[in-house]
């Protein structure tokens, strides 16, 4: 008799009316948003944060082009020594002072800038400087030499090069950053689930081995029959509690930002400063341009390819190393023994992340990304990851028939060592021993 749907709706009904899933189910979302708040809260400090810095040009090449902003002030010292300038700074507690010692030649002006505060300076405001004492010496060098300003605004050339497919199909820069960024996000989601909820099955399993309830259970069940229960029970209550974080989530951030005023999107880190400081110099053209790229990206993207291709690598990797997690917890008595049968499941998804990160990003057809999107132990992460980029259809239907090959595999190995690893006790389990079992 088939008993599969009972003991799928067992472990369903058990994970999901379980307290402390309960508990975390709505726990989570408020803790993850109080900590984006905060975040943000915090960043929006930051950045009110009034800093003065003084400057002291003995040049006097440099001083016209530092321009106050409404978070920073720059006030000029004249006729002041080093010395003098840093006690005053000091006494007003400014945020720093920049020193522009005097020089004999334009070429010893980058050697003799130095900037003193009490604390690190922030890594923005320095490169701001940076690139705008840069620009003054680079417009004065070639003054120096008989340009003049607008025969080097003159020169100026933004170059944006047009890509396309020698079947026509256009293409930009940031149809690659699109594509990358929905590969990525396809990647990691299956790559936390997989941990999140492979180690919830593992533990289920262990719990009723030493309790002694699976002796009762397994003796009207066939052993596979209370695996694959097991792994689609905790994988529909994972995916009802993954819903639940979606929507409570969304709630949340929406309440918190309409009660507190904080706006999420304000997290700001010193990268987003200097991306933020670019597109202020550009005009509004240039980001009517860009918006229009970025949709037109979207657009292009293969998205019904990319949702059918998501849902079956998704279940097929999920079910593959929830089978091998199943089979941990089958052979062990304990959480602490599973550690040394994890490295070998944790290895080939830190790889495929590796692999995915680094190699399909700027060689998405490449050697190393095909092969290790037909590997199965890799496949889900990595062709998910090159599908945005365009893989031939008969390539992804290769990698899913090798995944789903390698799941009914893995589903008898893990199978084999289900069977008797459930009813073993007192003894830890060596690879040697899984091997032994996998005879019987």
């Amino acid at each position: 008799m088939n008993h599969l749907p009972l003991i799928i709706k067992r472990e369903y009904l058990t994970k999901v009316k379980n307290k402390s899933f309960i508990i975390m189910t709505f726990l989570s979302p408020l803790i993850m948003i109080a900590l984006i708040a905060l975040v943000s809260y915090l960043s929006q400090i930051n950045n009110d944060k009034k800093r003065t810095i003084s400057i002291l040009d003995e040049t006097g090449y440099l001083t016209d082009i530092f321009e106050s902003t409404e978070n920073t002030s720059y006030l000029k010292l004249n006729g002041l020594s080093l010395e003098d300038a840093k006690e005053l700074v000091k006494e007003k507690e400014d945020y720093g002072l920049l020193h522009i010692g005097e020089v004999a030649s334009l070429d010893d002006i980058g050697k003799n800038i130095k900037f003193y505060s009490e604390e690190s300076p922030s890594l923005t405001i320095i490169s701001a400087i940076e690139r705008k004492v840069e620009k003054r010496l680079q417009e004065m060098k070639l003054q120096k030499d008989g340009v003049s300003l607008e025969q080097i605004d003159a020169s100026k050339t933004n170059i944006d090069i047009a890509q396309e497919s020698f079947d026509g199909e256009k293409s930009s820069k940031i149809d690659n950053v699109v594509k990358l960024a929905f590969g990525g996000i396809a990647g990691y989601l299956l790559f936390m689930f997989i941990i999140i909820y492979g180690n919830m099955i593992m533990r289920s399993v262990i719990e009723e081995k030493t309790s002694r309830i699976i002796e009762v259970i397994i003796s009207s069940v066939k052993p596979i029959q209370l695996m694959m229960g097991k792994i689609i029970g905790t994988s529909l209550a994972g995916v009802t509690q993954f819903a639940i974080w979606v929507v409570l989530g969304g709630l949340m951030l929406t309440i918190v930002s309409a009660i507190f005023g904080i706006d999420m999107a304000q997290v700001n880190t010193p990268q987003k400063d200097i991306v933020n400081q670019a597109i202020a110099t550009q005009g509004a053209d240039e980001a009517q341009v860009m918006a229009e790229n970025i949709i037109t990206a979207i657009s292009n993207l293969p998205i019904g390819n990319l949702v059918i291709a998501f849902i079956f690598f998704f279940i097929g990797g999920y079910l593959l190393y929830s089978s091998l997690y199943a089979a941990i917890g089958a052979a062990v008595d304990n959480e602490t023994d599973t550690q040394q049968f994890m490295l070998p499941i944790l290895m080939p998804l830190i790889l495929a992340v590796y692999v995915g990160v680094f190699t399909v990003i700027e060689d998405p057809h490449g050697t190393v990304s095909t092969v290790f999107s037909f590997i199965p132990l890799t496949s889900p992460v990595v062709m998910l990851m090159r599908i945005p980029f365009g893989v031939p259809l008969w390539q992804q239907g290769l990698s899913l028939l090798l995944l789903i090959g390698t799941f009914i595999f893995a589903v008898w190995f893990a199978a084999k060592i289900y069977r008797v690893g459930i009813l073993m006790y007192g003894k830890k389990a060596t690879y040697k021993e899984l091997f032994k079992w996998l005879k019987y």
